[in-house]
């Protein structure tokens, strides 16, 4: 009698290891040959998600049309360059402080004001506002 002849009396069956090797399909297990396809855990992505990624990140309201910075101009300058009283976007245009009738313009309420001036189509501060209405001017 030899070691490897001794058998314990109750011998303890073991299950046996399963091991998967791809079924019946062959090697490549119907998947084709290399490439991303044939790979485990592939995953295509939409193409809908590459064209969102594409698109510009922009913080805030999307699509909002875009604005020029407006032209700022003081009540102090606009009664030293307008003697006759009358500020607009046409007259602006025509002593060339402003390039285009579409430019935005912005009066603020910076300098003095002693004489009556109207404005119009001009955007304008409450503050210069109030300095034009108080010297006798308009705004419109």
């Amino acid at each position: 009698m030899q070691l490897n002849d001794l058998k314990p009396r109750n011998a303890i069956r073991k299950k046996q290891k399963r091991v998967g090797r791809g079924g019946k399909r062959g090697t490549t297990s119907g998947h084709g040959q290399k490439g991303q396809k044939s790979r485990s855990g592939h995953r295509i992505r939409p193409a809908e998600r590459d064209l969102l990624m594409r698109l510009p990140k922009l913080r805030g309201i999307k699509n909002k049309p875009k604005r020029e910075n407006a032209l700022l101009f003081t009540v102090g300058e606009l009664t030293k360059v307008f003697p006759e009283g009358v500020v607009s976007k046409k007259i602006m245009l025509e002593k060339k402080m402003i390039d285009s009738l579409r430019a935005r313009v912005k009066v603020l309420s910076g300098g003095e004001i002693k004489k009556a001036i109207t404005v119009e189509g001009v955007e304008i501060s409450k503050e210069a506002r109030a300095k034009i209405e108080k010297a006798g001017g308009t705004v419109k």
